[in-house]
């Protein structure tokens, strides 16, 4: 772990003081739940460092053919077309300005690429933006399959375990079984949740009636399921139009957060969701579920690339505790954890 050490310490020097401050920060906390990361991350970083041992193993010196293979397997690894030129151009950068002809050396390099890129004007604190003393609405939204309902249950347990007071609202009246499948959650988490009172009720009616509970009993947290559909963009478009409104009559600052969940193993395609979204609505955060479950963890990377938006969580296991808050270093470590690299 002594490179991601010395990196930091680089970037310190290179940075503003106050960016500084929060590696620092980032770097004081990353020992808390690495294991977590680094059994989700087994997958991805085994298929990682074989990659890596791969590369040298093909490559003695440094050259274009190398080269080469580093951008195929960037973009072999997830990180998509975008994030891997960057990359490159970075990695060529450094060889060039190190000087360096020998082919093993070039691992290092990669990886504080790939650290460097993800944190660069960036905000490395990818904490929910709730506020004390008022009802914080959080929208999530996702695709069926993703799992998006028990995502939301597991930040209903992760704020609960913070102390808060939290509620759900069931606002997906289009998927059939979602309401019934946010209700049991609730009921195993002991928090209450506003179910439409009749078949395809109209979302907004559900959340204006939920939101309006949990302002009159002083609910620190509310979390609502929304439509996943994306065959009529105008219709969601206008549906979340009209939830952001009957939200706004309570608090005009709020929803404080808007949520989309992607599944990791789907790669790309999960990009392709995000843009979807993106179109109809303002993200200010991913949730990215089974990320132990793929070998692509590169994924992450071409989040930043296409949104520039963080991912505040990174599912790694199937209990409450596998949704972590997302730490770019921890993430590093993860995949990293077996390497010699010092």
């Amino acid at each position: 772990m002594g490179f991601l050490k010395n990196l930091i310490n680089k970037i310190k020097h290179k940075r503003a003081e106050k960016t500084a401050a929060k590696i620092e920060k980032t770097t004081q906390i990353a020992q808390v739940d690495q294991k977590t990361f680094d059994q989700g991350l087994k997958k991805s970083g085994g298929v990682f460092k074989s990659a890596l041992d791969d590369l040298v193993k093909q490559h003695k010196k440094v050259d274009a053919a190398m080269l080469e293979s580093i951008e195929e397997m960037l973009i072999g690894f997830d990180v998509g077309t975008g994030a891997t030129m960057k990359i490159m151009q970075a990695i060529e950068d450094e060889i060039k300005f190190q000087n360096v002809s020998d082919a093993s050396l070039v691992k290092q390099i990669i990886i504080d690429k790939i650290f460097v890129y993800y944190i660069q004007d960036t905000i490395i604190d990818n904490g929910l933006n709730l506020k004390q003393g008022e009802t914080n609405v959080i929208l999530v939204s996702g695709v069926n399959g993703v799992g998006k309902t028990t995502s939301i249950a597991k930040i209903a347990h992760y704020l609960l375990d913070k102390g808060m007071k939290v509620c759900l609202i069931a606002g997906d009246t289009f998927r059939a079984g979602a309401v019934e499948q946010l209700a049991i959650w609730a009921d195993r988490l002991h928090i209450q949740c506003f179910k439409p009172k009749m078949a395809n009720q109209d979302p907004a009616s559900v959340i204006y009636e939920g939101v309006k509970w949990a302002n009159e009993n002083k609910i620190d947290v509310v979390l609502c399921d929304t439509s996943g559909r994306l065959q009529n963009k105008i219709n969601l478009m206008n549906e979340l139009k009209k939830i952001d409104g009957v939200i706004k009559k309570f608090n005009p600052n709020q929803p404080c957060e808007s949520l989309l969940v992607l599944d990791a193993t789907t790669g790309q395609s999960g990009i392709i969701q995000a843009k979807a979204f993106s179109e109809v609505t303002k993200l200010t955060g991913i949730i990215l579920t089974k990320m132990d479950s793929t070998s692509k963890g590169g994924i992450i990377l071409a989040i930043k690339d296409n949104f520039n938006i963080p991912v505040k969580f990174i599912g790694l296991g199937e209990t409450y505790n596998d949704l972590q808050p997302f730490d770019i270093e921890k993430f590093v470590l993860g995949l990293t954890k077996d390497f010699n690299l010092d």
